[in-house]
């Protein structure tokens, strides 16, 4: 019986790393006033990316990092989109979720000679305890981006961004600058937890690798009132 929930508890928790990136990268971007609804296609993204890097380098550490890079940049698209040219934010990250799906599956194919899937990684990221390293590096994340939000002066900025944008930018707070790095950082939030999935739980991309926790991230965020600890 005990091992039986000690197995539960443990798959519960492999399962949710993607899902905490993603819904931290969710609360960050829509506390600074910006609706991201494409934390779906910069996790698919970055699970590709991940994988490939992991792959071809051997190193899954540094596939995890490019993965993050990869979704930073998917999300400075819908940056760009949404604060310099003033885009409905939601059908930008509608779009960002199509361009991420099909962006990952041509270059798939370009780079594994027309397969929709990459080749395993030869060695996963490594597990503490028994329990995967994503799920103590999401759940540190979870606590340093509540310090930072609720401890700090620049977390202070971003919700006055997010809630008061006319007023904050009145007190000489740059606006459109921390919405940009707040939508980057969702994007690179994004990116690690599609490389969870791909690099920690299943080793290799698959078309669906990531097939819908992007969602259910927005809806953990909405449950969780935008707070990190929610």
């Amino acid at each position: 019986m005990l091992n039986s929930i000690a197995l539960l508890i443990g798959i519960t928790l492999m399962y949710s790393a993607p899902l905490i990136f993603g819904a931290l990268g969710g609360v960050v971007s829509e506390r600074s006033g910006v609706v991201n609804i494409g934390i779906e296609g910069m996790m698919t993204i970055g699970a590709f990316t991940g994988a490939a890097v992991g792959y071809y380098s051997g190193n899954a550490w540094l596939g995890f990092l490019a993965a993050g890079i990869a979704g930073g940049i998917m999300a400075l698209l819908h940056a760009v989109a949404s604060i310099t040219f003033n885009a409905d934010q939601t059908i930008s990250g509608i779009a960002i979720n199509l361009l991420g799906a099909g962006f990952s599956l041509f270059t798939c194919r370009l780079l594994f000679e027309g397969a929709t899937m990459t080749k395993p990684v030869a060695s996963k990221l490594p597990k503490v305890f028994g329990v995967d390293i994503t799920v103590f590096i999401a759940l540190i994340i979870t606590v340093v981006i509540w310090f930072i939000l609720y401890k700090t002066k620049w977390g202070l900025r971003i919700r006055a961004v997010g809630e008061h944008p006319a007023a904050a930018d009145t007190l000489g707070i740059s606006v459109t600058a921390t919405r940009y790095v707040c939508v980057m950082i969702s994007g690179i939030l994004a990116g690690f937890g599609g490389a969870s999935m791909t690099l920690a739980i299943i080793a290799q991309f698959t078309p669906t690798a990531i097939s819908g926790q992007g969602f259910i991230a927005l809806a953990a965020v909405i449950f969780g009132k935008w707070t990190p600890h929610g």
